[in-house]
């Protein structure tokens, strides 16, 4: 084990210790901070019922349970990790550092312990992909990758496991970076776009967030930006380490860039090199050859042109991220459910050359859908629209000056088992229909993979 990874645990040993949110992160911490000999109160806002066998397995393991409604009016702790959805600046978490608590998170600790170089990316759009790609061009150059973050498993369980040689991939939201001060070897911000502002305090506070990603590292370290995206670009000046750039519109002085040749080159102090032909990578989209070159710009000093090509031309794709489900009596179904925001949703349609069938709708972040309505316009032939945000998108499409009634049909569903049976009704054999909500999930469903997982159960089911 590294030495900060002994000293932390060494301090954890007797103190009370409150995880907030049984998710995917925190399920694995109950039992490494029980083992570490923490005195464990688990928190969360669902009940036994609706949580089930996890609280006895838990309370096995030797913790303690606050559930349901007052599931925080009893804290008492020396360290709170709360969940990446707990907004860091509440009136709550604030009572609690001022009466000398440690409010931190999974990802805090583990930046402070990790041993090895660190790569993290956030963006509004296409950190996912992003992030995956890089994992899988280290991979494919030989190294032992440990990806978690936002994406994936949680990683301080595997803290001791993790040697200076191996890599660390992970992905951060803006939940994340509010509170973390973060310094990774490499840090990405694809692009940032208005999102999340239901629970941000405002666009100000949402982009300070995403600017914690590589505000504090140092001069031996390297951000990626993207250099088309207006936001990301003002960036620059903030930068303390090496600066590279992506882009498919220009050439960048240092970074990855799309040429009109259709091949994508990677400019360094070196020179120039083209790195594959646009139809190499396997990806449909415009967006992920965007996506391509953000992790190119951040993987070049560790990963061989011919390596990066590989990854190209065999990678298939994440879950939930137009993700080819089936074809059926000639209609091809995507599960897009990842798409949350209008400009997700808005490079999900430019990825095909035809007009679409698209299912949108579901819990209303607070964001305008105004810049959606054009490309729904140009992009799609039936709308089926449901959950909360249904009616603010058909208002923005129906006002814009492009809409033609004519040209797009828009239907209403109740929920999305109707929206797939409605979908179906009105799709022809060489149509293609795609869950692209353009909304988060939490009106119905606790995330985005529940979400997309239900649509493909309800296409697959298909007769």
């Amino acid at each position: 084990m590294n030495d900060r990874a002994q000293r932390f645990f060494d301090f954890i040993r007797g103190n009370r210790v409150s995880i907030v949110g049984v998710g995917v992160t925190n399920t694995d911490l109950v039992p490494l901070f029980l083992e570490k000999g923490a005195l464990v109160t688990v928190h969360d806002k669902r009940s036994r019922e609706q949580l089930g066998e996890v609280c006895d397995r838990f309370e096995a393991l030797g913790a303690k349970l606050a559930l349901g409604e007052g599931y925080l009016q009893k804290v008492e702790c020396d360290v709170l990790l709360r969940t990446p959805g707990m907004y860091f600046k509440s009136e709550f978490l604030e009572r609690l550092r001022q009466d000398g608590a440690v409010v931190t998170s999974e990802m805090e600790i583990f930046f402070d312990l990790c041993p090895c170089p660190t790569f993290a990316v956030t963006g509004s759009d296409g950190k996912t992909t992003t992030t995956t790609l890089i994992a899988e061009m280290l991979r494919e150059a030989g190294y032992r990758v440990h990806l978690g973050g936002n994406i994936g498993k949680a990683l301080l369980p595997g803290i001791e496991e993790i040697t200076p040689q191996d890599m660390a991939v992970v992905e951060l939201s803006s939940f994340q970076l509010i509170s973390m001060r973060c310094a990774p070897d490499v840090s990405v911000v694809t692009n940032v776009a208005p999102n999340h502002l239901d629970v941000h305090k405002d666009m100000a506070e949402y982009i300070a967030a995403k600017r914690n990603i590589f505000l504090h590292q140092n001069a031996f370290s390297k951000t990626v930006l993207g250099l088309d995206n207006e936001i990301t670009r003002t960036f620059q000046d903030e930068v303390r380490g090496r600066l590279f750039w992506f882009s498919r519109r220009e050439r960048p002085r240092f970074g990855s860039y799309l040429a009109d040749d259709g091949n994508l080159y990677l400019n360094t102090r070196a020179g120039s090199i083209c790195l594959m032909k646009r139809e190499d990578i396997r990806l449909p989209g415009i967006h992920n050859v965007e996506n391509y070159l953000a992790a190119i710009a951040a993987v070049c000093e560790y990963v061989t042109p011919a390596q990066m090509r590989e990854v190209a031309r065999t990678f298939g794709g994440v879950e939930h991220r137009i993700e080819f489900v089936r074809e059926l009596q000639g209609v091809r179904w995507y599960n897009d459910s990842i798409a949350t925001s209008p400009t997700r949703t808005i490079a999900g349609l430019r990825s095909f050359d035809q007009k679409l069938i698209i299912i949108a709708g579901g819990y209303d972040k607070k964001i305008p859908y105004l810049p959606l309505a054009p490309e729904i316009n140009k992009h799609v032939k039936v709308l089926v629209l449901t959950g909360a945000t249904a009616e603010k998108i058909e208002q923005a499409v129906v006002e814009h000056p492009t809409y033609d009634p004519s040209q797009l049909q828009i239907l209403h569903a109740a929920d999305l088992e109707e929206a797939v049976r409605l979908a179906r009704a009105a799709a022809v054999p060489g149509d293609v229909v795609s869950l692209s909500p353009a909304s988060a999930s939490f009106d119905k469903y606790p995330n985005f993979e529940a979400r997309g997982k239900h649509f493909k159960q309800l296409v697959n089911a298909l007769q």
